[in-house]
């Protein structure tokens, strides 16, 4: 019983593994499908939005597999191939966007919050006007006021 649930396992891990790419799909080129498949890995499935177009079973992912690879075969270069998605779909596509300053303000902008309001705080804290103490004639009058209510 165990050998035959480990067969029909190993079975159904195999046609999930050729279900995931269709061989019609495939370029004629190993090496440019070796590359097409490297962009793949880099290329966010907008539908999935954690998973690459490699990963992701989704309509969307394999039209932007199929448009990843005409632009292989195109003769396009990788960085052109990249930009043209993000022309057309965004920054979001890529799973690792490139380095900018718009990034580096969401990355740095709720730490900068952060230590804004810390020394506001501490500003605040450090400029409070310490407990006013009475003077002898207003000591002297309360100490009048209290013994006139005990009377």
């Amino acid at each position: 019983m165990r050998r035959l649930r480990a067969l029909l396992a190993a079975a159904a891990a195999v046609l999930c593994v050729a279900a995931a790419s269709d061989p019609a799909e495939r370029l004629a080129d190993p090496a440019q499908e070796a590359r097409a498949r490297e962009i793949f890995r880099e290329v966010r499935c907008m539908v999935c939005q954690n998973e690459s177009i490699d990963d992701s079973d989704a309509e969307l992912a394999q039209d932007l597999r199929r448009l990843v690879r005409e632009q292989v075969s195109a003769g396009r270069t990788e960085d052109q191939i990249k930009a043209y998605l993000t022309d057309r779909y965004g920054e979001f596509v890529l799973l690792t966007p490139a380095f900018n300053a718009g990034n580096l303000a969401l990355w740095i902008g709720p730490f900068l919050i952060v230590l804004l309001g810390a020394g506001l705080l501490f500003v605040r804290l450090r400029n409070r006007t310490p407990e006013l103490e009475l003077s002898e004639g207003e000591a002297e009058r309360l100490r009048r006021l209290a013994e006139s209510e005990t009377d």
